[in-house]
């Protein structure tokens, strides 16, 4: 991986070159019968509600709710169909969770229209009922696929998956959470049941592309990007999946310099992103899809969106 600072760089460079060009690339693509899909992402964005501080750390005012939302109206007004996905641990971290128990990530995430996100082990902090009673706030869905909250706060309040309609496409979300045994203090999980992950996701996706004839299937995953030791990640998930194209992670805070690229167990491609944590990064994947070609997913770029704000 390339460094912090350098992949900051080269995001910033690539989102100039993107804007300015979009404008003539939609007019012609439009002719094609071709279609884009924007897909924005957040993961671990941890109550990050401020920039960090002008403090001389190293992220010092990057992030942040304002910046953050500012870049995706900008964009929204660009392209026409526009996905915007959170990866999980949306809570925990500054002070605002502490006194506001998610009630302002909730409304903040409500207020720039996210489609939808899945849960990370910190979602879980103040316990189930509290998570649950955050939701008020979201106007968005909760998926996962793999926890099963029934006899919990959360039965009934998450969905296994859920299909956009962007233009002529079908979008196909589903999501899948870490396994919080020895990772969550039991009394915070209460009666979830946690269910395999690749298993579960694989029937999901299938049921997804084949019954509901998703052109495109995504998934959000708190499982981590990769580890030296022998347990579920994206990279081994990606590996051992069917029918997902793209893999949203989180919870590793891994900083991907571009898009990483698996083969499943069918041979096909299959997206793995990650963008860091805190905010810090918008993540940004531009598909276009092709009427004559079988496999809809013709190419894919990732665009980095980082904004200092002045002391």
């Amino acid at each position: 991986m390339i460094s912090r600072r350098h992949f900051l760089y080269k995001g910033a460079l690539a989102t100039g070159s993107i804007i300015a060009a979009n404008s003539l690339f939609n007019k012609v693509e439009a002719a094609a019968g071709i279609q884009r899909l924007t897909i924005l992402h957040t993961n671990d964005v941890h109550s990050r509600i401020e920039p960090f501080p002008m403090d001389g750390g190293r992220n010092q005012g990057l992030g942040g709710v304002a910046g953050r939302a500012k870049m995706i109206e900008s964009i929204r007004a660009k392209e026409d169909h526009v996905l915007l996905l959170d990866a999980g641990d949306i809570f925990q971290g500054t002070p605002y969770f502490n006194f506001y128990k998610g009630e302002v990530e909730m409304k903040a995430m409500a207020a720039m229209k996210y489609d939808a996100a899945t849960m990370g082990n910190h979602d879980f902090d103040l316990g189930l009922e509290n998570f649950a009673s955050q939701l008020a706030y979201a106007k968005f869905p909760v998926l996962l696929c793999n926890y099963d909250f029934t006899h919990t706060a959360m039965e009934n309040k998450s969905q296994p998956y859920k299909i956009f309609k962007k233009g002529k496409l079908k979008i196909g979300v589903t999501g899948v959470g870490i396994e919080m045994k020895g990772l969550v203090p039991d009394s915070l999980f209460g009666n979830t049941q946690y269910l395999d992950p690749v298993q579960k996701a694989n029937e999901t996706a299938d049921y997804l592309k084949k019954k509901e004839g998703c052109d495109m299937v995504i998934c959000l995953s708190h499982l981590g990007y990769k580890y030296k030791e022998n347990k579920i990640s994206d990279e081994n998930f990606a590996k051992e999946s069917q029918y997902i194209d793209l893999i949203l992670g989180g919870h590793t805070h891994t900083f991907l310099d571009a898009p990483i690229v698996y083969k499943n167990k069918s041979g096909d491609d299959v997206i793995v992103n990650q963008v860091g944590w805190g905010g810090i990064i918008l993540g940004r994947l531009d598909f276009i899809f092709e009427p004559q070609k079988k496999k809809n997913l013709q190419g894919f770029h990732s665009v980095v969106i980082a904004e200092k704000t002045s002391e």
